[in-house]
């Protein structure tokens, strides 16, 4: 709440340089509609979980995983869950149609001064119908109750004070670099889109620019002086190298939401304070890192590289496997990079050929040994991953959305230009996990595994860490400056790493198993008119 009040302050204190005198020059209307029809293959699961984790099943129960800090909450909740099937014996096909609508309003006046203000609302198809067609009742005045919201909202100053400085005050997208780390939610599938609530301050010549930012992601309320989420960084580019950009940054994520493990009577909290339980410090994600980017005659290049420290209260908090999590969490030194380099051919077609990978640092401590078994007082351990943010970067239509970790991926690809409105992509994808998790001991009968001993938790076995090769071939055409088509298909080869399963998903916290080794398709028709 002070970080709050505080950014709320400078942001007054800037509206105050604006001079009052400004005048309504100018109104331009714009927007943009997107619709894309998907279809995926042997991959949702039929499900045996009800309530919230509907959509998912489980793979191992709790009580095949006594001790073990598996990061599903208090008693490792339900176990460990997925919500992929790799299996056309056992799963559901998924098909819908998603839209996006925006649209917005600038507003320019004089003394460099505008305010852009912008509504989106992402539906899938038949969420919104307004009347039932078996009973003729129609509920136009309820279907759709407060779908559109206010996407951006946000006050513009440009050149302040006679110097090349921006001030972004409001509701906004942020996007630097190539969206590795910090980009707008719009690639592939569920393009939601993303905005934050905050300031941002711009100074740029020709040569660099600086921003600095700051944003509220939660706000924690008033039970609490300080309970906010808040998200700021300071991202500098250097210019001065032809059709080179190099850029230096720091990223900081601080959760400060209150977290208890227990809320017992004084006397048991005063053992807790003895013996350091139930001690969470403030979750602070540290994030540095440098990125270049340009041609060099007919090659291009894409590089980046992040590195993260600081505590990690809010994952550690996940890892319970009895009442108490791992209040020492931290995000231990994490590496995260991102290459690719292309060559771009001067003949027919402009045919282009890229290679590059990426890495995710990450960790998987859900292993006990034998003594960490038998100790009832053994402290749980988490696995934490390289966090990869606010990325609208996606490797893979199926195993991730932009948040795979604790994974490598080595790719390639092909794109041709026929016409000069079409454009053709093949590309190709290896994906593997860093560090495999460990699975009970068990036998199959019939593709159902069998743990051999349930409650000795400290036998177990490696899973393969092959999670796959993907193929994709992507076709778009436009069909003018404003109106674009794309259909694409892509085919998942499932390894074994699939089909054992590894914490390779959501930041290294989520499982990716399933019940089968059957490959997956993944078929869109997609539209898009902006204005």
């Amino acid at each position: 709440m002070r970080k709050a009040a505080m950014i709320v302050m400078l942001a007054a204190l800037i509206v105050t340089a604006i001079p009052a005198s400004a005048e309504l020059q100018n109104v331009q209307v714009g927007g943009e509609i997107r619709i894309r029809g998907s279809y995926y293959s042997n991959y949702v699961p039929d499900g045996n979980v009800p309530g919230a984790l509907a959509g998912t099943q489980i793979i191992w129960p709790n009580f095949f995983l006594p001790n073990r800090p598996i990061g599903s909450g208090a008693f490792n909740g339900a176990g460990i869950v997925s919500s992929f099937a790799w299996d056309d014996g056992d799963s559901n096909s998924l098909s819908f149609v998603e839209q996006r609508t925006r649209l917005n309003v600038k507003a320019d006046f004089t003394n460099e001064v505008s305010a852009f203000i912008e509504l989106d609302e992402h539906d899938i198809w038949g969420e919104d119908f307004r009347s039932n067609y078996i009973t003729g009742a129609d509920g136009r005045h309820l279907a759709g109750t407060g779908d559109v919201s206010i996407y951006q909202a946000y006050i513009e100053a440009n050149e302040m004070w006679g110097f090349p400085l921006r001030a972004r005050i409001g509701r906004q997208e942020l996007s630097f670099g190539s969206e590795w780390l910090i980009g707008v939610q719009d690639t592939a599938a569920f393009f939601t889109g993303l905005s934050f609530d905050g300031v941002r301050l711009t100074y740029a010549t020709d040569v660099f620019s600086v921003d600095a930012f700051y944003t509220t992601l939660v706000e924690g309320g008033i039970n609490e002086e300080d309970e906010d989420v808040s998200f700021a960084g300071i991202y500098g580019s250097y210019k001065g190298l032809e059709n080179i950009t190099i850029d230096a940054y720091w990223l900081w994520v601080r959760d400060a939401r209150s977290l208890n493990d227990t809320n017992f009577i004084a006397p048991i909290e005063w053992l807790e304070d003895i013996f350091s339980l139930d001690d969470y410090d403030v979750t602070n994600l540290h994030t540095v890192g440098l990125r270049g980017a340009g041609t060099i005659g007919a090659f291009d290049f894409e590089a980046e590289a992040a590195y993260q420290f600081g505590d990690a209260g809010q994952q550690g908090f996940l890892f319970k496997p009895f009442l108490y999590g791992d209040d020492d969490a931290e995000f231990d030194g994490l590496w995260g990079a991102n290459l690719e380099v292309g060559y771009t051919f001067d003949f027919a077609w402009t045919p282009r050929v890229y290679l590059g990978g990426a890495y995710f640092d990450g960790e998987d401590e859900r292993s006990i040994s034998f003594w960490e078994w038998l100790n009832p007082f053994d402290s749980p351990e988490s696995s934490v991953s390289f966090n990869r943010l606010f990325s609208n970067w996606e490797y893979s239509e199926f195993i991730e959305n932009t948040d795979l970790s604790n994974a490598y991926v080595i790719r390639g690809g092909v794109s041709v230009h026929p016409t000069e409105s079409v454009e053709a992509l093949l590309a190709i994808s290896y994906f593997k996990t860093l560090e495999s998790f460990s699975e009970p001991i068990n036998f199959s009968v019939g593709g159902l595994k069998i743990p051999i001993a349930p409650a000795l938790s400290f036998l177990d076995e490696e899973n393969d860490d092959e999670l796959g090769w993907e193929v994709g071939l992507y076709v778009t055409y436009h069909y003018s400056e404003d109106l674009s088509f794309q259909v694409g298909w892509a085919h998942l080869f499932v390894g074994d790493g699939l089909q054992d399963g590894n914490f390779s998903a959501g930041n290294g916290l989520l499982f990716n198993g399933g019940t089968g080794d059957d490959d997956s398709d993944y078929v869109f028709v997609e539209t898009k008119l902006c204005f």
